[in-house]
């Protein structure tokens, strides 16, 4: 967060830009002379990006809003948020490396790719620290993954959310992204769960990094 923080206002400030910040959640208050500048936004668990950008045009009553990137609603943490003539600066803040830690469940596939979806199979396969250091290298640089059907991307001009709520499973390309950094933070072997610290490029999606790590181990993952 203090690194894209810095790398915000010092953009800004390299462009002449007003730069506001903000660690609070999406429920904060806001004036007028806050209408134009970068705002960096606590996102809190079950909130869209844009359910937060629609949330400040109401507060700032300023329909040029945009952010720095899709999070998925169970995601926590930064979101900038470019109000007014910044918004136009979103395609720039969009190509920025992201950093997630994210916490993996071996032995569980769902529908969704996480926790909140319906589940699939259920495997008693047990996962060491050692298995699963084993195989991150495989993951890491430029890789091909594929995204998950509950996602936002638009095949033939229609959601794959929308279709995935209908029942529906179509064939999803591959599509380069770079891992950058893949660290592991913590590993309950006794729960069989792991956190990772994920450094990513634009598009990564973590549900697949971490559905794809669970098939590499053959047990599953969410």
């Amino acid at each position: 967060g203090r690194a894209l923080y810095e790398r915000a206002r010092a953009e800004s400030q390299a462009r002449g830009m007003p730069f506001c910040r903000c660690w609070r959640s999406a429920g904060l208050s806001g004036s007028a002379d806050m209408a134009n500048g970068i705002l960096i936004v606590d996102k809190p668990d079950g909130w869209t990006s844009q359910d937060v950008a629609a949330k400040l045009r109401g507060v700032f009553h300023e329909k040029r809003i945009g952010h720095g990137g899709t999070l998925d609603p169970m995601a926590t943490g930064v979101l900038p948020i470019l109000l007014g003539s910044t918004a136009k600066f979103q395609i720039f803040t969009e190509e920025n490396e992201k950093e997630y830690i994210a916490e993996i469940i071996f032995g569980l596939t769902t529908t969704t790719w996480d926790v909140f979806g319906e589940e699939t199979e259920r495997k008693d396969t047990k996962v060491s620290k050692e298995n699963l250091t084993e195989i991150l290298p495989n993951f890491t640089g430029k890789i091909m993954q594929v995204p998950p059907m509950f996602s936002a991307i638009k095949k033939n001009g229609v959601k794959l959310c929308d279709l995935a709520r209908k029942g529906k499973e179509i064939e999803r390309e591959a599509r380069e992204v770079e891992i950058k950094k893949l660290e592991i933070l913590d590993f309950n072997e006794e729960k069989q769960t792991a956190k990772l610290k994920v450094l990513c490029s634009k598009g990564t999606y973590i549900r697949s990094l971490c559905h794809e790590i669970g098939l590499a181990l053959g047990s599953g993952a969410c």
